[in-house]
């Protein structure tokens, strides 16, 4: 993709960025996100019992994904962090 994964960005640097937009701006749930990047429930009961997979919802978030990605990739409106007269955050 372009990116220098010793300076830039690292695989799980891509991962948590994910994680932060799909709950903040797409606004899904933790734990469907959690679901799909295969990160195992707390605790052990949890574990033990609950056999949900969200597939429906896994669907539908990884589209919003992608859609996401593809409104960036074609200029999407970039909020910027900086105001005049202020360094960057």
């Amino acid at each position: 993709m372009g990116y220098d994964t010793k300076t830039e960005i690292t695989g799980h640097g891509f991962r948590t960025m994910a994680r932060t937009i799909l709950h903040e701006e797409l606004h899904f749930k933790p734990e469907v996100i959690e679901h799909q990047l295969a990160h195992k429930v707390p605790d052990a009961l949890g574990a033990a019992y609950n056999r949900t997979k969200f597939l429906k919802e896994r669907r539908e978030m990884l589209q919003a994904w992608a859609d996401y990605l593809e409104q960036l990739k074609q200029g999407a409106d970039v909020i910027s962090l900086r105001t005049a007269g202020t360094s960057s955050i």
